[in-house]
């Protein structure tokens, strides 16, 4: 034994824990280590790490633990449930039949003690039957056997009543009927007052519902009258950018980000409900819609003298002096003025572009972003959120240009528009 120990192993204890390394071997080859990759969508980065043998063993065996657990556990909630409201059921059944042979045990005993009583005096009375007639004693000697019979059949009831499984309680019937027919009649009694309070109730709430209903259709057509007026400016823009007010509801209660917050779950109205509840439902729906349009929308001038130099749309072309297609609008300014976002959202662009020198570029949602152009100076980086009022950067005269300006275009999926309309107040 010593020999083949020597001769295989190096040592008593490799000896030993041979056969935990072999199970080890086998976990290794199912649970192999694996190289995990994560990436930061942020900023771009990749992070990878490995998952060791160990750890993949561990997390099977904790997974299958806890598998088997709830397994185990839904098993005996779902089959010991109705075994246990069983049990309650015939225990509160024995507990009732309990009662009532308590009951009736005390009817039989005092009856009982009654007649045993009625019978001491009656034997008293035959023993002092010398002064007594005959007639007197024969009386006397009928009630005895009476009593004497009524006592045998009280031993018996209770005899039966103690020995006997099947035993059905009898003595209060009657006034367990009773007490039932009262007790019913006092819970109809109980039931009708709670009718009428609920229909009491129930006007109240109609009268309220319908005083909410209509405080709440003023309010959300007041707000969309409103809103209306505010995109009242560009809907000729959108109408030429192929969109309609219907389509940008739509999509901004479906547009989500950190700024403007989650997608808007609309109220679910049952089709059988009253009409005035789908209408509610829809205005509040569209009044959201038009709310969110004009967060997300780029409306606004992104300096504050709003002095236009030059329009969208075909000019001469300062340098080349033939006629050429301008994408956006100028806007005066000096070197360092300061340029605001319109609007929120995410910088898509910062830095050197050939033509426009340096710029910034927003992306707003919906397919709407912001240029700004010629800058001297750019205050954001590529990937940060900007709220409206945010400064991004300052005017200059970079790129392609003759003289201090900002150049700022709007485009739609890429594509500059005239801006105007979104600008003005």
């Amino acid at each position: 034994m010593i020999s083949f120990i020597t001769r295989y192993f190096s040592s008593l204890w490799e000896f030993i824990t041979a056969p935990l390394r072999l199970v080890w071997r086998g976990i290794s080859k199912l649970f192999p280590p694996r190289d995990c990759t994560i990436m930061d969508t942020s900023d771009g980065t990749v992070s990878t790490y490995q998952q060791s043998s160990f750890w993949r063993f561990t997390k099977f065996c904790v997974i299958t633990t806890m598998t088997i657990w709830a397994a185990w556990s839904t098993y005996v909630y779902i089959y010991h449930r109705p075994l246990l409201q069983k049990r309650t059921q015939q225990l509160e059944q024995i507990r009732t039949k309990h009662n009532r042979q308590t009951a009736d045990l005390k009817i039989y005993l005092k009856k009982y003690n009654d007649l045993a009583r009625d019978l001491n005096i009656n034997d008293d009375k035959i023993l002092k039957s010398d002064k007594l007639s005959d007639l007197e004693k024969e009386n006397l000697l009928n009630t005895r056997s009476k009593t004497i019979g009524e006592l045998d059949f009280l031993r018996t009831r209770i005899v039966e009543m103690m020995m006997d499984e099947t035993y059905t309680p009898e003595f209060d019937k009657i006034s367990e009927i009773t007490l039932d027919f009262e007790l019913v009649r006092n819970e109809n009694d109980t039931l009708k007052q709670k009718h009428q309070t609920i229909l009491e109730s129930a006007a109240e709430i109609s009268n309220a519902d319908n005083q909410i209903i209509n405080a709440v259709s003023k309010l959300t057509n007041e707000n969309i009258e409103e809103l209306h007026n505010q995109l009242k400016k560009i809907n000729s823009s959108i109408s030429k950018l192929g969109l309609n007010e219907s389509q940008l509801i739509n999509q901004a209660n479906n547009y989500s980000n950190q700024l403007i917050g989650g997608i808007y779950v609309p109220v679910k109205i049952s089709k059988n409900a009253n009409a005035k509840y789908q209408k509610i439902a829809q205005d509040i729906e569209k009044w959201h819609g038009l709310n969110r349009l004009t967060k997300i929308l780029p409306i606004g001038a992104p300096v504050e003298n709003k002095v236009i130099t030059s329009p969208f749309g075909t000019r001469e072309d300062p340098f080349t002096k033939t006629k050429k297609q301008h994408k956006g609008i100028d806007f005066a300014g000096k070197i360092g003025t300061e340029l605001y976002a319109v609007a929120p959202g995410r910088v898509i662009s910062a830095g050197d572009r050939t033509g426009y020198g340096t710029t910034v570029e927003i992306d707003h949602g919906l397919g709407f972003t912001t240029l700004y152009a010629h800058l001297s100076k750019v205050m954001v980086s590529r990937g940060d959120w900007v709220r409206p009022g945010t400064v991004v950067g300052l005017g200059g005269s970079s790129g392609r240009s003759t003289g201090p300006h900002l150049h700022y275009e709007i485009r739609y999926k890429g594509t500059p528009f005239n801006p105007t309309n979104f600008v003005k107040d």
